[in-house]
């Protein structure tokens, strides 16, 4: 078997969800008023995450990420880090958090080998940060930004879901922390996920962005490499890090996706913006990994050729960011 779906597209990117808890309440990411989280055995364990990565990294899988939820509240995560650094195969490991934790384990997920960050921040302004997440914790995302780069977390990715009339007016100067910082900030399309008061003209396209990154100063275009994803990437002239663009609605990369999604409670998804989903976890405790197999085959499948529109309709995922993993 390889890891191929009907498409003829490879994945050799897998995303897990391990902790569906956040110590955040982004108004676009979780519905307002969800205070239900998974009851712990619901979650998939460690073991049982070691053995679905063991069984893709022979099949072709060579990229993973960790997500929630926030993954730094799921107790012991270094351990289960450590235990994904060792797997052969696994090339790339790396994790996207709220930062509110980070200065904490910023050492200890080096030591256990994680490669790099993302860090979801869409304001330097601490009253705004407040209102987006309902926590005063803007200095707490910065310091772990700041412990990122001591330890060697890099790159550190900004991710920046850019929403008109909320945040855009700070594009400019999220941007320019390129020039202080080796940093990755990417702005991000507003997406249709949940119940998360997604309206389109809040959507600001990359390529409006990109025009205005270009009067800060001449944007100079940067080859993909193997890791990038779906990011168009750009530096400033002058600039210690780099700017990036993610364009899911305006110019949707499905034709080149090459990724599944594992939620918190083992069900395995083969595209963001649709509702189907594969049990991955009830096939793995009833047959193992002849299981994990058979689910996998299934997502593969099932993946759609392209998640995001139905027609000429954007298709809105009814389940919301915090139960699929950002």
């Amino acid at each position: 078997m390889e890891l191929i779906d009907r498409y003829k597209r490879p994945i050799n990117y897998l995303r897990i969800s391990v902790t569906d808890r956040c110590n955040l309440k982004c108004q676009y990411c979780r519905p307002l008023g969800d205070e239900e989280f998974l009851p712990y055995k619901e979650l998939l364990s460690f073991e049982e995450i070691i053995r679905v990565i063991k069984v893709m990294a022979k099949l072709g899988l060579r990229k993973v990420r960790l997500t929630g939820g926030e993954p730094l509240l799921r107790r012991n995560l270094t351990e289960l880090i450590a235990q994904i650094a060792r797997i052969p195969g696994i090339e790339d490991l790396s994790l996207t958090t709220n930062g509110t934790l980070l200065a904490l384990y910023a050492r200890e997920l080096k030591e256990a080998g994680l490669k790099r960050v993302n860090v979801s921040l869409d304001t330097l302004k601490s009253e705004r940060f407040a209102e987006i997440t309902q926590r005063d914790a803007f200095e707490e995302v910065w310091k772990g930004i700041e412990a990122s780069l001591r330890e060697g977390l890099e790159p550190v990715k900004i991710n920046v879901v850019s929403m008109r009339g909320f945040n855009d007016d700070e594009i400019e100067d999220l941007a320019s922390l390129t020039f202080k910082l080796p940093v990755h900030v990417r702005f991000i399309e507003f997406m249709p996920i949940g119940e998360n008061l997604w309206e389109d003209q809040r959507v600001i396209g990359s390529e409006e962005i990109l025009q205005r990154l270009s009067k800060i100063a001449p944007l100079i275009p940067i080859p993909q490499s193997p890791y990038d994803g779906p990011a168009r990437r750009f530096k400033f002239e002058g600039a210690l890090g780099e700017v990036g663009v993610i364009s899911p609605l305006s110019a949707h990369f499905c034709s080149r996706c090459n990724r599944l999604r594992l939620t918190p409670d083992g069900k395995l998804r083969s595209c963001l913006f649709s509702d189907e989903e594969v049990d991955l976890k009830a096939y793995l405790r009833k047959e193992g990994e002849k299981g994990i197999l058979k689910a996998l085959k299934e997502a593969l499948e099932r993946k759609p050729y392209l998640g995001v529109r139905d027609g000429f309709k954007l298709r809105k995922c009814q389940r919301p960011m915090d139960k699929i993993g950002g």
